[in-house]
């Protein structure tokens, strides 16, 4: 049974930083792309950034670039999201998606999805 647990999220003010962590259990973890979306109130859910098999492919979005990072750990299952500089549109629920691919996509096709982690952000 594949499984994706996020953690991290919680509430911060404007300028703060937070980092999300995703553990993923029952699958082969380096065959797959990894990536984080995040859906705001009455948003749809849209693409942050991505990571491939290895790490060499990191994608972002454009509201995002320059301040947040994405990593993994394919030695503990594990990416993550380091958030810098947050600002109030930042708040969202972020998901942890996998793709068993090597390419980075944008868009909701990918193969599994954890259950979100709310972040906050306050002004």
């Amino acid at each position: 049974q594949v499984q994706l647990v996020e953690s991290g999220g919680g509430s911060v003010q404007a300028g703060g930083s937070l980092r999300l962590s995703c553990v993923a259990s029952g699958l082969a973890f380096t065959t797959y792309t990894m990536a984080w979306f995040r859906q705001g109130p009455g948003k749809e859910r849209e693409f942050v950034c991505g990571i491939s098999r290895y790490g060499s492919i990191t994608p972002y979005a454009d509201s995002v670039r320059g301040r947040f990072t994405i990593s993994r750990d394919n030695l503990k299952n594990t990416v993550y999201l380091q958030m810098n500089s947050l600002k109030a549109e930042d708040a969202a629920v972020y998901y942890c998606a996998a793709r068993q691919t090597d390419i980075v996509v944008t868009t909701l096709d990918y193969n599994y999805w954890g259950q979100g982690t709310q972040v906050t952000v306050s002004s």
